[in-house]
């Protein structure tokens, strides 16, 4: 079975700094058909771009995520949109808003404003990031109605529903196993089969029982396997289903 396609990676992370020079290999041969790697700001962009270069199945989204605007260059706009250019960047991400920083919620809105804009003139996917700003993040995909995901979902399903009216797609990861994922299994319960898709967000967030250990994307199967105790579905099913939806979302095709 190679049908893990992980939407949402950070293996420029340094967690991965000891082995980094065999993980996609290690990958590629365990299960994963394709891993999206996301930036946060400009220099791990333009990471996630060479990643993908060098690895075809590993795709590339660049963007500047609302903890990494402070201190971005005056051009910070057109680098992302020069590095968004490049047939292996797929997604402009992640960007969202994070209302559990300090960084001034005003600025965090102009610069996520900014980068809809962008992909909406690039036609490419959004990965969005929402943190304690669920009400905020609502009214600017509302406006600007963009393609892409709610990465790793924190929401109530009420919220989840206006989300997917909006054409959004719903990321679920490792903290749908967790004990108290009460409110994520819920809005998992009400999302079409497609519109789902699955992520790792790895390092982070690995799944039970890896909880607190380091992630990577070939633990996204423990995440299928609560979502066929969830839907009565078989894993293989629900992960072809997150492949072809990802696959439609982000390459634009359903093969």
């Amino acid at each position: 079975m190679n049908s893990i396609f992980d939407t949402h990676a950070h293996y420029n992370d340094e967690a991965f700094d000891c082995d980094r020079d065999g993980i996609f290999e290690f990958l590629k041969t365990n299960g994963v058909c394709a891993v999206i790697n996301c930036g946060t700001d400009i220099p791990s962009s333009k990471t996630s771009l060479r990643y993908a270069e060098e690895n075809d199945f590993v795709f590339a989204a660049c963007g500047i995520h609302p903890e990494d605007i402070v201190g971005r260059p005056d051009d910070w706009l057109n680098q992302i949109e020069n590095l968004c250019l490049s047939e292996k960047c797929v997604a402009v991400g992640e960007i969202g808003l994070d209302y559990h920083r300090d960084t001034p919620r005003d600025e965090q809105k102009d610069v996520f404003e900014k980068q809809l804009l962008l992909a909406n003139k690039l036609s490419k996917p959004v990965i969005v990031h929402d943190r304690q700003a669920h009400e905020d993040t609502l009214e600017l995909i509302k406006k600007y109605r963009p393609a892409g995901v709610m990465h790793c979902f924190s929401g109530s399903a009420e919220t989840a529903k206006e989300l997917l009216k909006a054409g959004m797609y719903i990321g679920f990861g490792g903290s749908l196993t967790f004990k108290n994922a009460k409110k994520t299994v819920d809005v998992f319960s009400i999302v079409p089969l497609d519109r789902f898709l699955l992520e790792t967000d790895c390092p982070y967030m690995a799944p039970v029982p890896f909880r607190g250990k380091r992630n990577d994307s070939t633990l996204i199967i423990y995440v299928a396997e609560k979502m066929s105790e969830i839907s009565g579905m078989s894993t293989e099913k629900i992960l072809n289903l997150a492949r072809e939806n990802a696959k439609r979302l982000f390459l634009g095709n359903d093969q």
